[in-house]
């Protein structure tokens, strides 16, 4: 449809605007569409200034955050029922004030206010799966597994919780999944939902990595060394692995008398949140392995980042690993395209796509990832004259061969790899082709007409949310 298509006025539901993924993703197809004359505002449940991307704090995209009656989790619990309450009171929130306005809505994450938006405002509906919640209930999706570890009282607690994911996310009219092995975990773990999702990879805004960063930036300045840089950028959770990051790039320097490696820099870049008992202790985790390995380090954030640095920080002024919390996108910027950075390691496992090595490719490093979920579906591992980046198993020795053979790669062996990912990243990641796919979507689901009936569910529905919300407010009361 493209750009035969009329212009739409687009709500999108995300439940926590910071940094991540999800939210990059949610942020540049709001960037993407506004691009091609469509109109755009952003709900959300949470959004610090201090802690989000620059485009939604500095007024190019518009943010509503009506703030929640409700906490993330009680005393660390109950996190995925008051995200179901947190999302309801949102949605509630679009229908009372402005729901009339939008002629389509856009959902991810969080399908529970599908069926409610449909309902009461006849519009249609786009569900984006960045990946079906009960799986990750755990943590990391592990292959052949489905998430529904843990207690007998927990797992019941979920029995409802899947259920209610399931029976919305059906309700959706047209379902979106941000890679081919999303997908097909959808389909094997939505058994009643009989659509196969439509891919749309995540986009990337090339320009932002193709521009040269501002250099004298003051946040730019502490960060950016003449020694050698492996790169590291994801949030501070375990799942993402980057341990592994950590361990391997010690037994490189272990094995390695190379004056490259020995004077070589680790940096850990990603999203921290404070409020999150994950990214405190996975943080607490990596400066244990650096203690265990010798290596010194260093914790760091923006000016623009608040955030209290753990009194555990040695300050290191040249560290041999760089801990960058809330990193800015001129940091970003400027780590990417640094002539200091290497490569860059993208450490999760089982990723339902991964936007790191899309990144590292558009700014002509290798790359070095898990080779499972997402990134196999991005990067060519072989042959070496089609390579953009190398696919290992998440084993510290694998890797520290690995990053051997990166390392000592030739300048004409880098330079041919670069244009190659950038090639790649250009032909199959831009934004551009994300935003055109996101809007023939969008035109699929408002050719559908006004929603007319949304199946014999409501009712059960109303009432199961009901007894959810009772629940929460019964906590609240009791506590």
């Amino acid at each position: 449809m493209g750009s035969e298509s009329k212009t739409f006025k687009v709500a999108f539901l995300h439940p926590d605007l910071g940094l991540g993924g999800a939210e990059r993703l949610v942020v540049d197809a709001a960037l993407g569409l506004q691009k091609l004359g469509h109109t755009v505002d952003i709900y959300t449940s949470h959004h610090d200034p201090s802690h989000c991307f620059e485009e939604t704090r500095n007024g190019t995209l518009r943010v509503h955050c009506p703030k929640p009656p409700f906490p993330r989790s009680i005393k660390g619990k109950l996190h995925i029922l008051l995200a179901h309450a947190r999302q309801l009171h949102l949605t509630l929130h679009i229908i009372r004030n402005s729901s009339s306005k939008f002629d389509v809505f856009f959902v991810d994450q969080l399908s529970t206010c599908v069926p409610i938006l449909r309902f009461f405002t006849g519009q249609r509906v786009v569900f984006y799966c960045h990946f079906p919640d009960k799986l990750l209930a755990d943590g990391a999706y592990v292959e052949g597994k489905t998430g529904q570890g843990g207690s007998l009282i927990k797992r019941l607690y979920r029995v409802p919780m899947d259920w209610l994911e399931e029976i919305t996310t059906r309700q959706a009219d047209v379902i979106l999944a941000n890679s081919e092995f999303t997908a097909s975990v959808f389909r094997r773990h939505f058994s009643s939902i009989r659509v196969n999702p439509r891919i749309i990879y995540p986009g990337v805004n090339l320009s932002a990595y193709e521009s040269s960063p501002d250099w004298e930036d003051s946040d730019v300045r502490p960060v950016i060394t003449d020694r050698p840089t492996l790169l590291s950028l994801n949030r501070f959770e375990k799942k993402k692995n980057a341990v592994l990051a950590v361990n391997a790039f010690a037994l490189l320097r272990k094995r390695s008398s190379s004056t490259l490696v020995v004077n070589m820099r680790l940096v850990i870049a990603g999203g921290y949140d404070p409020r999150l008992e994950d990214n405190m202790m996975t943080l607490v985790g990596l400066i244990d392995r650096a203690k265990a390995n010798s290596l010194s380090y260093t914790i760091l954030q923006p000016s623009s980042s608040k955030v209290t640095i753990p009194p555990f920080n040695i300050g290191s002024s040249n560290p041999d690993i760089l801990f960058l919390l809330n990193f800015t996108t001129a940091q970003r910027s400027a780590l990417l395209s640094s002539p200091s950075t290497r490569a860059l390691l993208y450490t999760p496992s089982n990723e339902h796509f991964g936007i790191g090595p899309i990144e590292g490719m558009i700014s002509g490093l290798p790359v070095l990832a898990c080779n499972s979920g997402g990134p196999t579906e991005s990067i060519i591992d072989s042959p070496p004259d089609e390579r953009t980046g190398w696919l290992r198993v998440p084993d510290d020795d694998v890797w520290a061969d690995a990053l051997e053979e990166i390392v000592s790669l030739s300048t004409e062996e880098r330079k041919a790899l670069a244009e190659r990912g950038r090639s790649r990243a250009r032909g199959k990641f831009g934004m551009d082709a994300m935003a055109l796919a996101l809007e023939d979507s969008l035109c699929e689901a408002v050719s559908l007409g006004k929603v007319s009936s949304i199946g014999p569910w409501m009712p059960l529905l109303g009432f199961s949310l009901a007894f959810f919300v009772g629940i929460v407010l019964n906590l609240f009361v009791t506590r």
